[in-house]
């Protein structure tokens, strides 16, 4: 099948700047299963799930389908790392406590997807999928980044992206859905943090290519004035959609 690829060519870059996860969502995510044997991370890319995972799940098989993202990933004693597809996992029947995919459902086959999450996962697991949009620094800071979002780069968005938009609530979910607590993304980060991790949007690297020209340099000169120096919180909500068979 095609695996819409958006990341590969600047899988560094991704590993360097894309955020972690906060570790209160992990342990909550290990409340749910009454076994905590194998947890598989669906199109991991740099490992920022599957690591957080493996504090709670003696295994945790961390799929995708870009060799370059797994090149890059984050290496664990506990995180097996395999180039699959999160639509063809290479797993027995049942033998799975809790399946996630961290923002990277919305690039999913959901017609081959969810068959086989029901398949590997055991009678009593979970499935997992979250997303994150915009970040929220501050309102002047913000309003620059909304307009560089909508309209420098907005035409560039791939189609599937509208799903990060509306929190994956118009995803295919055919699974008994579990009522979540709230969690959200926090980090410290200077301008060139911040300015590295707009860079990994697959809107960016499209403009780039199709343009021939980098936005970044005009964005961060906009920001520059608001920023000032060191560092800043960045705030992204995160959105959750868990579910055990029905």
């Amino acid at each position: 099948m095609a695996f819409k690829d958006h990341f590969s060519g600047h899988a560094g870059s991704y590993a360097r700047y894309r955020p972690d996860y906060p570790s209160e969502l992990f342990e909550y995510l290990a409340t749910l299963t009454p076994s905590h044997e194998v947890a598989l991370d669906c199109a991991t890319g740099s490992g920022q799930a599957a690591v957080g995972l493996a504090k709670h799940f003696n295994c945790v098989v961390a799929t995708d389908g870009s060799v370059a993202q797994l090149r890059n990933a984050q290496s664990h004693p506990h995180v097996a790392y395999l180039a699959n597809l999160a639509e063809q996992p290479a797993l027995r029947d049942g033998s799975v406590d809790l399946a996630a995919a961290a923002q990277a459902a919305h690039w999913f086959d959901h017609a081959r997807f969810h068959p086989e999450m029901r398949r590997v996962l055991r009678a009593d697991g979970v499935l997992a999928l979250w997303t994150y949009g915009l970040a929220f620094v501050a309102a002047p800071i913000d309003a620059i980044v909304r307009h560089f979002y909508d309209e420098v780069v907005g035409p560039y968005w791939p189609p599937e992206r509208r799903h990060v938009e509306s929190a994956y609530r118009d995803l295919p979910f055919p699974w008994r859905e579990l009522a979540s607590p709230s969690f959200e993304l926090r980090l410290d980060w200077d301008l060139d943090d911040f300015v590295g991790y707009v860079g990994t949007w697959s809107a960016v690297q499209r403009y780039t290519k199709v343009s021939g020209a980098d936005p970044l340099p005009v964005l961060r000169a906009e920001i520059a004035p608001l920023w000032g120096t060191g560092q800043r919180p960045v705030v992204w909500p995160l959105h959750l959609r868990i579910g055990r068979p029905q």
